[in-house]
């Protein structure tokens, strides 16, 4: 049986987001070809991947959508265009391949209001041969080496992402970082130093203004926990972790867990004062 699997989206649901973006488009692609330990696509399609044949009827439902949206701008999101996430139920870079992503670009692009931003963990170079005019936005996920050669297995190295932001740059995106998931253990803030270090050494100059950030901390799903724990997952450990954890019901009925409020609290301001001490040209949009 296949992975990947042929649809007509049915559903044109734009969702209000207020974070990465303004809102979230109907998906592109539905699961995810990679296998990262905390991903919250496997606790809803554990294999596999669906893509839309009927690409212009999501373009279609955005085009439908922006020209009705009173958005204020600039807010945090963008300075002057209402931003939809593409990318919130897969890695769209990674599957890329498999449909049409120039078409999606074109329109993103040349729309006079609308703005695409996907966060990836690939280097997409094939992107490079595209120049989007700064109407499509990647957000390059990052965190402690260590830690993504365990949960983020058969990516590039982080190093290779942050080398990655100036040719992106260069080529017309729009360019932030994606700090996520923050996982909290002992020594986090001396890795999370070293990982500043190095955007600061390897993101040019007179891009650095330019490039901003969002931080997402760890929220953890039971059924992914078991799943890992079943595949005797190195260091799961940091994941689950109920000394530190409080349980938190999704939206969808998912039982998930995320650190103790107190505890998040203080690690928020660590992690901010960190950041802004060894790399305070990275303007935090958000961070929870």
């Amino acid at each position: 049986m296949s992975l990947i699997r042929k649809i007509n989206r049915k559903s044109m649901l734009i969702r209000e987001s207020g974070r990465s973006s303004d809102f979230i488009s109907p998906s592109f692609g539905y699961g995810c070809l990679l296998n990262c330990s905390y991903c919250y696509m496997k606790r809803h399609r554990p294999e596999g991947l669906d893509i839309p044949k009927n690409i212009e009827d999501i373009l279609t439902a955005v085009d439908h959508h922006v020209v009705f949206e009173t958005i204020d701008k600039p807010n945090q999101t963008d300075s002057k265009f209402v931003t939809y996430d593409i990318s919130c139920n897969e890695d769209f870079a990674l599957h890329s391949k498999y449909y049409d992503w120039e078409k999606i670009f074109r329109f993103f692009r040349d729309h006079n209001r609308a703005k695409a931003t996907l966060a990836t963990k690939i280097i997409p170079n094939h992107f490079l041969k595209f120049n989007p005019w700064e109407k499509v936005r990647i957000r390059f996920s990052l965190m402690p080496q260590k830690l993504s050669t365990i949960f983020e297995p058969n990516t590039p190295s982080i190093l290779d992402r942050i080398k990655a932001i100036n040719r992106f740059y260069e080529a017309g995106y729009d360019v932030h970082v994606n700090f996520s998931p923050v996982i909290l253990y002992k020594g986090w803030k001396t890795d999370y130093m070293d990982l500043f270090g190095l955007l600061d050494q390897y993101v040019k100059e007179e891009y650095k203004k330019d490039v901003l950030a969002e931080v997402i901390f760890l929220t953890h799903n039971k059924d992914k926990h078991e799943n890992n724990v079943k595949n005797k997952l190195e260091k799961e450990y940091l994941l689950w972790n109920p000394k530190i954890q409080e349980k938190k019901i999704s939206e969808y009925g998912g039982k998930n867990v995320r650190y103790k409020k107190v505890l998040k609290k203080q690690a928020i301001n660590q992690f901010k004062n960190i950041h802004n001490e060894i790399i305070p040209w990275n303007t935090i949009r958000y961070i929870f």
